[in-house]
């Protein structure tokens, strides 16, 4: 090899690989690697097929610009003019009507504010995969607690089992002429298939807002959360219909087998989306309570599925001679039977009890007792730890 192959040979090799004050540096020179711009690109990738969202309801009301500006102007000139407002609410005496001020921002703000509050719940995501729609219409649904009381279901409030025993009372606004369906699903209580749902109540042709002149489908069912499965979602749906509809499903009765509820709406909604239209929607979350046993045993005839965490057995080191650093009771107890060391702590914590004579007053100042030199650090701190209540002994 002569001198100036052996010259392009070293410049090939720098042009390769960068050295820097005598320091390979590592990865690929800039010349060959990709911009923060292509590798975000890269990894920010949506697939337009599964990510496109599609509006599945009815179109907003269209306002032109020009007369919401001039009712905005004009509420705002009103507002301005009263000169008692001000004072009112300096002096904390205005008073303002719930109901006017609910009503307006049904009319305006609201049903965006409802849409955007079941993405955070990614209701719509569950229910319908890339579609969504605006709940134009207002869903008043309670439940009737026995007691004078009703609970009523928002957007995402909690609500128990035992205070859902029964269906609730469900209203809109409506005329006669209308027919509608309403659907209660569970988003997240399938027992045997995690991408299916549970439909707890289904109403169709509904006449105006006669909840119980409809054709019941599904017989309510009440809620029941598995122990250990966190919360759950329970979505009411109101469909608006362009005519009589049959859905040619089985009638579910409360003594069906719950596997005739397994449902998938978005399955159904595809086959019958030309006849209906969703503009409804309310939904509430439930946890675990003892009611739910009750369910499973007398109502389902089978065993209660309970969830649990399944940690596993923390891992310890072998053992030493003389472990460094360490209290000395801490460390030994680490390799004992846990049964030994409560039995321990119990006696200790009974050796003082007496049921005919009232316990003797803590110390006022346990720090500010002294404790002999001569006492390993060790059991100082154990002894500390006894005089300020701390430690396992408090869980005995």
């Amino acid at each position: 090899m002569n001198k100036f192959s052996g010259l392009w040979r070293i410049n090939h090799i720098i042009q390769f690989q960068q050295i820097r004050l005598g320091h390979r540096m590592r990865g690929k020179p800039p010349i060959f690697c990709r911009s923060i711009k292509e590798r975000l690109d890269e990894i920010n990738y949506k697939d337009e097929l599964y990510t496109t969202r599609i509006d599945i309801g009815f179109p907003p009301e269209k306002k032109s610009s020009s007369s919401a500006r001039a009712d905005r102007l004009e509420q705002m000139k009103k507002v301005k003019n009263d000169k008692n407002l001000e004072q009112l609410a300096r002096k904390g005496k205005l008073e303002i009507d719930m109901d006017q001020a609910k009503k307006d921002w049904l009319a305006s703000l609201g049903p965006q504010h409802k849409k955007q509050i079941a993405e955070h719940y990614a209701i719509y995501e569950h229910l319908y995969g890339e579609g969504f729609f605006i709940p134009h219409l207002n869903l008043d649904i309670f439940y009737d607690l026995k007691d004078g009381n009703c609970l009523p279901v928002y957007y995402g409030n909690v609500i128990k089992p035992a205070e859902a025993l029964e269906s609730p009372i469900v209203s809109f606004e409506s005329d006669g002429n209308t027919l509608w369906t309403l659907a209660l699903t569970n988003l997240d209580g399938h027992l045997k298939e995690s991408d299916k749902e549970y439909v707890h109540w289904l109403i169709a042709n509904i006449p105006g807002n006669s909840i119980e002149k409809g054709d019941v489908i599904a017989d309510y069912l009440r809620p029941f959360p598995l122990k250990g499965t966190g919360y759950h979602r329970y979505a009411f749906v109101l469909y608006k219909q362009d005519g009589r509809v049959s859905y040619d499903l089985p009638k579910i009765t409360s003594s069906s087998p719950l596997e005739d509820r397994t449902f998938s709406t978005r399955d159904w909604y595809k086959k019958h989306q030309d006849n209906i239209t969703p503009i409804g929607l309310a939904f509430y979350q439930t946890d675990w309570d003892a009611s739910v046993k009750d369910f499973f045993h007398k109502t389902l005839n089978q065993k209660e599925p309970i969830y649990e965490y399944d940690f596993p057995e923390p891992y310890i080191k072998p053992q030493v001679w003389f472990p460094l650093r360490q209290p000395f009771n801490l460390y030994m107890d680490k390799y004992r039977d846990p049964k030994q060391i409560n039995k321990e702590y119990l006696l200790r914590k009974l050796k003082n009890e007496d049921p005919f004579s009232t316990p003797p007053p803590p110390l006022k100042f346990p720090n500010a007792q002294y404790m002999p030199t001569n006492m390993p650090s060790w059991l100082k701190l154990h002894e500390r730890k006894i005089r300020l209540r701390w430690g396992r002994v408090n869980d005995v």
